[in-house]
Parts: structure tokens; C-alpha cells; sequence
């Protein structure tokens, strides 16, 4: 190819030209080929683009979303987060990890709780609508999540639960999730952080572009912590759709957990 471009350039006169001008000749051919498309490449993953909007202007969140998060679910504190433990919450925490995690309630197929629920490998997929969003989990027990966002305020007692109360409103583009009345009985991630039934998880939901999501989670469990302290995830649009799946089904997880 690069010998038939070299024998066909000429001058304007008619001439064949020299030995530089075959070399810029050969120069621009490689330009031209590296700017020609090829149709068999994959379009790329995630999709960059401008954020979709809904009706009345908010950022639309909807869509199935990857968590991309799998260092958090799996240790917090191995990615340099700095957790403030209050004396008790540090010792169950080492504990836990002394055990290999051994009593891990995910592990038995009971819900992740919030904010673990969007650090698990599995993907979720959310439904905005203006009075109410709806995060549907693939994993975790396969369970729904429902935010109310219809001017509604937090119950006054509510009765604790796996995911709690959630509670959303807008502060310009980002989606804030207010959640309380969490039961304690879950982690925050595999190697064994603790809650209790104090813990109040502020979430704040950015949709930076088209495939692209930002997530900032605010622990404030003050009987098991210090003060509130903070992660960020970073989701992404999901190639696909979700799946069942019925982690209580068959599951052959449980005989490997024997811990020390």
C-alpha cells in the first residue's frame, strides 16, 4: 500500500516527486487512515453525553446503573477512608475481621442495608418520578427501596427496618436521600464496620453525564462513631438489564464461612 501511495505521487508539472515529498505523501496517507472510522469497533462503555433532564428541569436519575463500588463493599477503610470509632464499634469491628467476616449478614442473604446496598457487585436500577423514586436492587435479597420526595417529613418513630425511611429532596442538581429508623443489625461493608440503631445516612445522587453517576454517603451513627464521616461512589450506566436473582435460593455460600 505504502509503495503504490509513493509511486503515485507527482508533481503538479507531472514530474515525480522526491524522496521528501514521498514522505510527506506517506505522512498525510497515515493521517488519512487513522481518521478513517472502522466499522468494527465497539462503540465505548460508559456513554459520555449531557445529562437528561426530566419535564421539570431536575437531573433524570432513571436508569439500571453498575455501582462500580466493589473496593467499599468490600473494605472502607483499605481505600483510606478515616472511620472515628467509638471504643466499642472498633473492637467488634477487628473482631469481625479476626473472623474473616465470618457473621457477615449479606453472607445469609439478608438485605446489605443502607448505604451498602449500592456498593454490592450487583447492579440496581432507579425509577424517578416527581412524588416518589423507586431503586429496584438485583442483589442483596433482591429488594426494592422506595424515597419519598412529596414534601412528606421523616415519621416521628419509625419502625426500624433493614433499609429505612428514605426521605429525598433536590439541592440544585443533586438528589438528596435522607434516611433514618435503620435497625442496626447490618454492615457497612464486608470486613465488619458496625451500626446501630441510631444511624442516619445522608446520600447525595449526582448525575455528572449521560453514563455517569457520582455518590457521596454520609455515616452518622454517633452511638457506634465519633462524628459523621463520608465515602464517594462512582456508578455507572449498566450494559444491559437486570437480572433475577434469588440469592436464598441454593445458596452455597454459608459452608465457607467458618471463620477461625
Amino acid at each position: 500500500m505504502q509503495k503504490t501511495v509513493v509511486k503515485r505521487m507527482h508533481s503538479l508539472d507531472g514530474k515525480t516527486t522526491g524522496p521528501i515529498a514521498c514522505l510527506i505523501a506517506l505522512a498525510l496517507s497515515a493521517s488519512i487512515w487513522a481518521q478513517t472510522p472502522n466499522p468494527n469497533a465497539k462503540p465505548a462503555w460508559p456513554p459520555s453525553g449531557p445529562t437528561p433532564r426530566t419535564a421539570d428541569g431536575k437531573p433524570d436519575l432513571s436508569g439500571a446503573w453498575a455501582p462500580n463500588a466493589i473496593r467499599q463493599n468490600v473494605d472502607l477503610m483499605a481505600t483510606g477512608v478515616q472511620v472515628p470509632f467509638q471504643p466499642w464499634a472498633e473492637k467488634v469491628y477487628q473482631q469481625h475481621k479476626d473472623n474473616i467476616s465470618k457473621d457477615d449478614p449479606e453472607a445469609r442473604c439478608l438485605p446489605p442495608g443502607v448505604p451498602r446496598m449500592t456498593t454490592t457487585p450487583y447492579p440496581f436500577r432507579i425509577v424517578q418520578t416527581p412524588g416518589l423514586t423507586i431503586i429496584v436492587y438485583e442483589g442483596g435479597a433482591h429488594v426494592w427501596r422506595q424515597v419519598f420526595t412529596d414534601g412528606r417529613p421523616h415519621s416521628e418513630d419509625p419502625n426500624p427496618s433493614w433499609l429505612g425511611e428514605s426521605i429525598g429532596h433536590w439541592e440544585g442538581d443533586t438528589f438528596v436521600i435522607d434516611t433514618i429508623g435503620l435497625n442496626g443489625k447490618t454492615w457497612l461493608d464486608e470486613a465488619g464496620l458496625p451500626t446501630t440503631e441510631s444511624l442516619h445516612v445522608i446520600e447525595r445522587f449526582r448525575r455528572l453525564d449521560f453514563g455517569h453517576l457520582e455518590t457521596e454517603n454520609t455515616i452518622d451513627d454517633p452511638k457506634a462513631y465519633t462524628k459523621p464521616w463520608s465515602f464517594t461512589t462512582h456508578p455507572v450506566m449498566l450494559k444491559g438489564e437486570l437480572m433475577e436473582y434469588i440469592c436464598q435460593e441454593n445458596n452455597r455460600d454459608v459452608e465457607h464461612l467458618v471463620g477461625k
